[in-house]
């Protein structure tokens, strides 16, 4: 559903939704610059704001044309914190104003970036150095005023970016008490690529390997939520075989993240022999995928409308192997922490986060679970046969570093159940839809008919044609709701591409979390949170 709005009507209707309505979550505010398409739009700019009702289901969507950009719309994030940064990257990326916004500066450009790159008259190839850091004391005194702190008496410390547990692409400047983070401020963008701008010049099937780089540790998920987002529009369903394939590759790719934050988690308080435990089957399920799709870590295996390819011969026994190894290495991994006095120590009651915090900044995935929240798209909203597998939704209740790294190794155990019901049940019978508009024709119609050159010619050169509409579709991806918010003018080139990417909504929470607990307590609650800079940046 999309309401249309007047830019003074925004706040009050915004405020009506989440105390009346019960639209507790806001997804994503996506700008769009409609100078090249004048038809869809009676102004240049316009903002989509799309919300999640409480029961997790309904969805809403909100949109404004913009008058005047350096005028610009009422803030929201005295409503929704995590409305904040969502505010920034529009301000960053198109240069629309939030009036009384807490602060609003760029927040994945540098800021020696000059203009606003997804405006449609930026041009792709320009570029600017950056010469200069940012002390980001205009995000940290405000927080020492608020708390009435004189920095003359506290130590001011930079997490980042060169620290091996902020993936050299997290910057946290805190204010400490001794080893007490007293308060902080993050800044991201180190890994910034412009994903979103590429996307305007490449056909919908060209995206499908820039969305590998995404959240790079489990890679084909992304390329489905692309491709899924994409197929509604064009209102084609796979073959049941493809489905399946789906499932079994993308649960798969859940359990390999998993295996990464936990394993990344454990050598970061010291325990790097859980490390080997986890990471030597993640070896193991790379090779799988390798061999099914000719790369290690960022597949490609999708397409719009379909698989590259479908399972070699013997797959199921490599899988059946691959399975195992996880299964001993969850297991033997557990045996070392579960009653473990120090694990308990360095995990329980640190980087707390409550449930209601957790969905005013769009919590999703298994950083909301591990809060007591059961939301979890594959329930809510199923999707790809997910209610007829027999699996369990997976919930903490503390909100805490314990509850965010158990609830991904229960995940792992859920996803092997997944995994082997696919298996038994996968049909056989085509992997992809038949429609030759969608989907390229077989090489030896392309050697052995002008029909199929002409056919390969057209989609190759021209893309997918996908009729005009704006759409939305989440996917309950490894680290939450991975989001596509896709505008097509009818062209087999989007006309424009928005990423909700969960690191990047939870990435935001991270300084408010480690408040009130030490250096160590912070470097463990950015590691159970798994932010993959890839995802959060784009």
């Amino acid at each position: 559903m999309i309401k249309m709005l007047l830019e003074e009507e925004l706040f009050k209707e915004v405020k009506f939704l989440r105390d009346e309505k019960k639209f507790l979550i806001l997804l994503d505010i996506v700008g769009v610059d409609y100078l090249t398409n004048p038809s869809k739009n009676s102004s240049r700019f316009a903002l989509i704001y799309h919300f999640r009702h409480e029961n997790f289901k309904d969805t809403i969507t909100l949109k404004l044309n913009i008058t005047d950009e350096k005028e610009g719309v009422e803030s929201i994030t005295s409503l929704f914190k995590g409305a904040n940064w969502l505010e920034r990257e529009v301000y960053d990326q198109y240069g629309i104003n939030f009036k009384n916004h807490p602060l609003l500066k760029r927040v994945l450009n540098h800021n020696e970036f000059i203009g606003h790159p997804l405006r449609k008259d930026y041009e792709i190839t320009k570029g600017h150095y950056c010469t200069q850091t940012q002390d980001m004391m205009d995000e940290l005194k405000p927080l020492l005023n608020e708390r009435e702190l004189d920095m003359d008496n506290l130590t001011i410390l930079n997490l980042g970016p060169s620290h091996p547990a902020s993936h050299g692409t997290i910057r946290t400047l805190v204010a400490l008490d001794g080893e007490k983070i007293l308060c902080g401020a993050s800044e991201i963008g180190y890994l910034h690529r412009g994903f979103e701008k590429s996307c305007e010049n490449h056909t919908y099937n060209q995206i499908v390997p820039y969305t590998d780089r995404l959240n790079y540790c489990s890679a084909i998920m992304n390329n489905i939520a692309f491709v899924k987002t994409v197929e509604d529009m064009l209102d084609i369903t796979l073959p049941d075989r493809g489905v399946f394939i789906r499932v079994i590759v993308s649960e798969l790719s859940r359990i390999i993240d998993h295996l990464v934050c936990l394993a990344a988690a454990l050598l970061d308080m010291g325990a790097q022999t859980n490390y080997w435990y986890l990471f030597n089957p993640r070896g193991e399920a790379y090779d799988f995928l390798s061999k099914l799709t000719g790369a290690r870590l960022t597949n490609s295996y999708m397409r719009v409308g379909g698989i590259t390819h479908d399972l070699y011969d013997g797959w199921e026994t490599d899988l059946n192997d691959v399975i195992k190894s996880v299964q001993k290495g969850v297991d033997e991994s557990l045996l070392m922490i579960e009653h473990n006095r120090i694990f308990h120590d360095r995990t329980q009651d640190v980087g707390v986060i409550s449930a209601d915090d957790a969905l005013n900044f769009g919590f999703s995935g298994p950083n909301l679970r591990a809060c007591g929240v059961s939301h979890d798209l594959r329930f809510d909203t199923p999707y790809d046969y997910y209610d007829t597998f027999d699996f369990n939704l997976v919930v903490g209740s503390h909100g805490d570093v314990y509850d965010r790294l158990m609830v991904r190794f229960e995940e792992i155990k859920e996803s092997i159940k997944i995994i082997n019901q696919a298996k038994k049940s996968i049909p056989d019978g085509p992997i992809s839809v038949s429609d030759h508009s969608i989907i390229l024709p077989t090489k030896k119609n392309v050697y052995s008919s002008i029909e199929g050159v002409m056919n390969q010619f057209k989609l190759v050169t021209e893309g997918v044609k996908v009729p005009k509409g704006e759409h939305y579709k989440g996917f309950e991806a490894a680290n939450g709701e991975l989001g596509f918010s896709i505008i097509s003018d009818g062209s087999g080139t989007p006309y424009r591409v928005k990423v909700r990417a969960p690191s990047f909504l939870h990435m935001q929470a991270y300084p408010k979390i480690i408040e009130s607990y030490q250096i160590g307590d912070a470097i463990m609650a950015l590691s159970s949170m798994n932010i993959i800079a890839g995802e959060m940046d784009r």
